[in-house]
């Protein structure tokens, strides 16, 4: 009977109770899809960013992030490019060796971070070959010929076609200088990059910088993005003691996360002042609904309705309310979600553009996640039962004799 009073007590004034509702279907399907959103686009863009050059996990010497010299480097041997090759969830790797050097056309001198990569496995982890701006990329991992960094090429007046001479210290302390030929150019939208990347064969920068058999990174792709921490964990507890350390993209790339992490709180913060709006909405319907209704109440406590049916009433038509627009408000966002993920916004023209250059993705896609649904829903249901508790207060304090003479 309590089930029934509740809901037909909602309906004895309909427009009050729609407007609630539907306030309460907007926030929950706002959030959902804004959520789904962001999440997908998050994860499309970390995606194309570790796809362009990082990968998903590195292998590395442990001290080599805080001073990456060619001291700090691993030799990569067959039981470690095993254990890569064993894991299912490993799309792909590739060794590379990184030092620094000089570069030299003409009268013009250009310090560069040289890259050393085996063009065939670079081509199964990254796209950063693939970003060929003039000429072509690398032939293979012996050739003495470099692609550079568009900015680079401009700034040593040189062309696609020329030779330059590349001098750098070797592991054992010797300089090494040879000539070497520009095959081609790449712009991947990043400036630090464009104005220093050199790319070369890695057997052609070993001979360079005297290092036959160590490596300095080895960069590891994986199937799915959810499999970084497992895979990471996974390489540090093997390789614990080896000389070698597993980093994942959140440790080689911390400007990213940290991008990405500050936008996510903001959207976090706006998404709570939006739930909140609808949690006070909540009270002035609840509290309005309760106090036209103190000599009805007062009535029933006259004729002997315990005072604890009537706070349960209350509650009953509270919770009516709050799971009507929360369940609608799920399935609206499904909706919503499920067809950004199928289809994604794609951007055009010069804004597509602008955000090519600047290494993002020019679109915006969903991503389907239970947790957006079941937070978002727990966060409306709590935060509008939390607004409830004042109207349900001053129903547990009414009086009989005060309810009948309210007016």
């Amino acid at each position: 009977m309590l089930f029934r009073l509740a809901w037909r007590n909602l309906w004895r004034n309909k427009r009050r109770t729609l407007i609630t509702v539907s306030a309460v279907i907007f926030a929950t399907w706002l959030s959902i899809a804004m959520r789904g959103l962001q999440l997908g686009t998050y994860e499309q863009n970390i995606t194309f960013s570790l796809n362009l050059f990082s990968g998903h996990v590195q292998l590395q010497h442990p001290d080599f992030p805080d001073n990456p010299t060619l001291h700090n480097t691993f030799v990569f041997d067959e039981r470690t490019s095993s254990l890569l090759r064993r894991d299912a969830r490993v799309r792909a790797f590739a060794p590379r060796i990184i030092a620094d050097g000089l570069l030299s056309y003409r009268d013009n001198s250009q310090g560069a971070a040289i890259f050393g990569v085996d063009p065939a496995a670079e081509a199964r982890v990254s796209r950063i070959l693939r970003r060929i701006h003039d000429g072509r990329g690398l032939a293979n991992a012996e050739a003495r010929e470099v692609v550079v960094g568009l900015t680079m090429l401009q700034n040593l007046r040189a062309a696609v076609g020329d030779d330059i001479v590349i001098l750098a210290q070797g592991r054992d302390g010797s300089l090494g200088n040879m000539k070497y030929r520009i095959v081609g150019t790449v712009q991947t939208g990043m400036p630090d990059f464009d104005r220093s990347a050199v790319f070369m064969g890695i057997e052609a920068l070993r001979e360079l910088v005297s290092m036959p058999r160590h490596t300095s990174v080895v960069a590891v792709a994986l199937h799915d993005l959810n499999d970084v921490g497992p895979v990471t964990d996974a390489l540090d507890a093997t390789l614990s003691g080896g000389g070698i350390r597993a980093f994942s993209w959140q440790e080689v790339m911390p400007e990213l996360k940290q991008s990405i992490d500050l936008d996510n709180y903001s959207s976090i913060l706006f998404l709570g002042i939006l739930i909140v709006v609808v949690a006070f909405g909540i009270l002035n319907t609840v509290l309005m609904s309760v106090t036209e209704r103190f000599r009805e109440f007062g009535i029933l406590l006259a004729i002997g309705m315990p005072q604890r049916l009537l706070v349960r009433l209350v509650l009953l038509e509270t919770l009516f309310i709050i799971m009507t627009g929360v369940l609608v408000g799920n399935l609206f966002a499904y909706g919503v979600v499920s067809w950004f993920a199928a289809h994604p916004i794609v951007f055009t023209g010069e804004y597509a553009a602008m955000m090519e250059e600047f290494g993002w993705l020019p679109q915006m896609g969903s991503v389907v996640r239970l947790s957006s649904f079941v937070n978002t829903s727990f966060a409306v249901v709590i935060l509008s039962l939390l607004a409830a508790v004042y109207p349900l207060y001053r129903v547990s304090r009414l009086e009989a004799l005060k309810g009948i003479r309210y007016t």
